[in-house]
């Protein structure tokens, strides 16, 4: 289902607006109607995509696909889904080939900030620390194994995850100082966890058409404190926070033609954090 690049050195032919054109493929976005998940969604609404908005029952992924649907004129579905349960993501899979009979694309935006997420390492909870991980590394392994091995038995697709600024560096404790934030060892050790995940099925997929890449965000606004606006102008070379809809555009490349020989890449949309 991948499109077979032009073999020319010509780049006159070459639409290069069309390499980002997503119309007719069928997407699969976890985590939908979350904060950075909205913004997916409605960046591949308007390049023409078919979105299978997938979230917790208490998200109401159904009622948000239903107003996807409305505002863009084109099927869309919502599936309630635990990423962490095998069972439910097999129904995700047969919900969204019953509906579309095929799927181009799986991004993986989920993620779990259990209650006490931010306790201290020395005190962190194993039950705490097991609920990040099933969802956040766990979840993205099932979702890859499920609706990639599909792709990767159907003439390809491509698969974006999500890890995490601190599955690059290490958290800058002076962030946090002042705040009632902060970021747990579970959440760096399940990040890491994708990003060698990721990289693994872009090597072992590579020659089935499936590419898997990754999208690294970092401070993506969402009515913070202002000591953490402060402390995170100190540290960032852009003197801000993102915004959900500075993260999205990344996906459409890597989704996209316009990414056709890129895999195991992992795209830094982070103002340029881990650069100092």
């Amino acid at each position: 289902m991948e499109n077979e690049p032009i073999r020319t050195t010509d780049p006159i032919p070459i639409d290069f607006k069309k390499k980002f054109d997503l119309s007719g493929k069928v997407i699969v976005i976890t985590g939908a109607c979350g904060l950075i998940g909205r913004a997916f969604c409605e960046a591949v609404a308007q390049f023409g995509g078919h979105i299978v908005a997938a979230d917790i029952a208490l998200a109401n992924p159904e009622e948000f696909a239903r107003g996807l649907q409305e505002r863009h004129g084109r099927e869309m579905l919502g599936v309630s889904v635990d990423v962490g349960s095998k069972a439910e993501v097999t129904k995700l899979r047969d919900a969204v080939l019953n509906k579309f009979g095929k799927i181009n694309g799986l991004v993986n935006g989920h993620q779990n900030k259990a209650q006490s997420f931010f306790e201290p390492f020395e005190v962190y909870g194993e039950d705490v620390w097991d609920a990040v991980v099933e969802t956040n590394l766990k979840g993205t392994f099932l979702t890859c194994q499920v609706l990639g091995t599909w792709m990767a038995e159907n003439g390809g697709g491509n698969i974006v995850n999500i890890p995490s600024t601190y599955s690059v560096v290490a958290p800058n404790q002076n962030l946090y100082k002042g705040t009632s934030l902060g970021c747990p060892a579970a959440y760096s050790a399940s990040k890491g966890g994708i990003d060698a995940l990721s990289r693994y099925l872009a090597s072992y997929w590579a020659q089935k058409k499936v590419r898997v890449n990754m999208i690294t965000p970092h401070g993506v606004w969402n009515n913070h404190e202002a000591q953490f606006e402060a402390n995170f102008a100190r540290f960032s070379p852009m003197e801000r926070l993102s915004y959900n809809h500075e993260v999205a555009g990344a996906l459409i490349f890597l989704l996209s033609d316009a990414s056709s020989y890129t895999t195991g890449d992992n795209v830094l949309v982070e103002g340029g954090w881990t650069v100092w």
